[in-house]
């Protein structure tokens, strides 16, 4: 029982009414990070930080931490309504998310990723709370070599995430590979692929590249077709999830949970990949497959859950290591520094107060967010109300508002255009922008943690079965690469050999 007691006295931390105020605060700003375009919550907890310096140091980061969690809802909302995800985490629910609210189901889709999102997040804190020093231990044992398997690990399983041919999907993974390393050698400094221009010596940001591809190539999509399509043509039929629809779910969910807490922990996992992970299960051991890209229940619900889920856990290598999961996570870290705060194993015990005070605001925060969200689920609906004309050049205002906010640079408007164009021509040809979003963003992690991992070897690749983790995730690759794809051709085999004798049957009838 002595273990509940700095418990216990966290919760009284929370409900100070100051520390409650700032704990709904973060969570509405969250959501409105989220929602609009271009912002994220690592440059909004940034821009904050000089405001947190005259807050308490319970306060402040129970501020920040609510705008995290509160943004992997809000960026729910124009993944779904738009198909313009801000945040890495929502790009696969755009994926069915988008279906579904072209089909009138956008309040079903919203509702099921609150009510996900909460579940994911509540259950994650209960986990923090109780298995942290042991999570924890086991992070501290991944090494470059266990993050270069993991990332390697979600390239290959961007492949679940094609709408169409898995060969067309490995290319769009390719070229994403190709444009992550675009920018300044981490290694050596030297600038690579920028072509002489000084704007791409920092690199491609990912929000120029996710609503260059699925928010500008959409609106260009739209545009071209001769129905004149819009994401606001379907009607609205029910601003709530149905008893079916939730019990459809509810597998996913209890997997987007566990997966999302899991991963979360992992520096390198997060919630980008716990959302990848989820979606490509989901598929998986889906009984039609098929589904999924067209609106699929189960795609909401499953990233959603495990986004959530993997955005509370990630605080635990940040407030028991001192290990940043995220970018977000290393502005937090920021913060707890600013503070006079030095997150670590020894925090626990010299500062109860401000540890289990943010952690138990997360319980708090979840619940504000669950409030929140649903009765405001027909306001946002609303949006899918508007004419294509008003929508779409409104949609690109905000879209290049945003993109400028990142980095103030003119070079940037025209860079998303480009991006635009080209996910204009993908539709066009038949590739999925998805798999190349996630693989820019997993081979920023995969290349610089390779790299590593031969300078510590010497250049053996050995290093990479060395410790009972890389080994694990190593076979788990090669059952991926060989048995994936021969599974695939003993079923689709098998499928076929049970049809023959029905066509023979028939033709003997005849």
């Amino acid at each position: 029982m002595d273990f509940l007691d700095p418990v216990l006295t966290g919760f009284g931390v929370v409900f100070e009414p100051l520390n409650l105020l700032l704990c709904l605060l973060g969570v509405t700003l969250g959501m409105a990070v989220g929602v609009l375009p271009g912002l994220g919550p690592a440059a909004t907890i940034a821009v904050l930080l000089p405001i947190t310096y005259a807050l308490e140091p319970d306060g402040a980061i129970i501020l920040l931490a609510g705008i995290f969690y509160g943004a992997q809802y809000g960026g729910t909302i124009t993944s779904v309504l738009l198909r313009l995800p801000g945040e890495a985490s929502t790009v696969v629910t755009a994926i069915d998310g988008y279906q579904m609210a072209r089909q009138g189901r956008a309040g079903a889709a919203l509702g099921l990723a609150a009510i996900g999102s909460f579940i994911g997040g509540t259950i994650s804190i209960l986990a923090l709370t109780f298995v942290a020093p042991l999570v924890a231990s086991f992070a501290l044992d991944f090494g470059p070599p266990e993050y270069t398997m993991l990332a390697l690990l979600g390239i290959l399983l961007v492949s679940a995430l094609a709408e169409g041919a898995p060969r067309k999907a490995g290319v769009s993974a390719a070229v994403g590979l190709l444009l992550a390393t675009v920018g300044r050698d981490p290694m050596t400094g030297v600038d690579r692929f920028t072509l002489g221009i000084s704007n791409l010596a920092d690199g491609i940001e990912f929000v120029i590249i996710a609503m260059g591809l699925f928010g500008v190539g959409e609106i260009l999509y739209n545009m071209s077709t001769p129905t004149g399509a819009s994401p606001t043509g379907p009607k609205v039929k029910r601003a709530l999830p149905t008893k079916k629809d939730l019990k459809d779910s509810r597998g996913a969910i209890s997997r987007g949970s566990v997966t999302g807490f899991i991963l979360g922990v992992l520096p390198g996992g997060g919630a980008t990949v716990s959302s990848l992970v989820s979606y490509a299960m989901e598929k998986r051991i889906s009984r039609t497959p098929q589904r999924f890209g067209k609106g699929a229940i189960e795609g909401v619900a499953g990233p959603e859950t495990a986004n959530n889920a993997a955005a509370t856990s990630s605080f635990i290598p940040l407030l028991t290591l001192g290990i940043p999961a995220n970018a977000t996570m290393a502005v937090m870290l920021g913060a707890l520094l600013l503070q006079g705060l030095t997150p670590g194993p020894l925090m626990i015990s010299q500062e109860p107060e401000v540890f289990w005070g943010v952690v138990n605001s997360m319980y708090i925060g979840n619940i504000f967010l669950l409030i929140l969200s649903i009765p405001l689920i027909g306001v946002f609906i609303k949006l899918l109300k508007t004419r294509a004309t008003i929508l779409n050049p409104l949609t690109l205002l905000i879209t290049m508002i945003g993109v400028y906010t990142v980095r103030n640079s003119v070079f940037d408007i025209f860079l998303i255009i480009g991006f635009g164009i080209l996910g204009f021509l993908m539709k066009k040809a038949g590739f999925s922008p998805g798999p190349l979003v996630l693989a820019f963003v997993l081979g920023q992690l995969i290349e610089t943690n390779f790299r590593r991992s031969m300078v510590l070897s010497n250049g053996s690749l050995d290093v990479f079965v060395g410790s009972p983790i890389s080994m694990t995730l190593t076979i788990a690759i090669i059952a991926i690469v060989i048995l994936g794809p021969a599974t695939a051709y003993v079923l689709k085999k098998r499928k076929s050999n049970q049809q023959q004798p029905l066509v023979g049957a028939d033709n003997g009838t005849e």
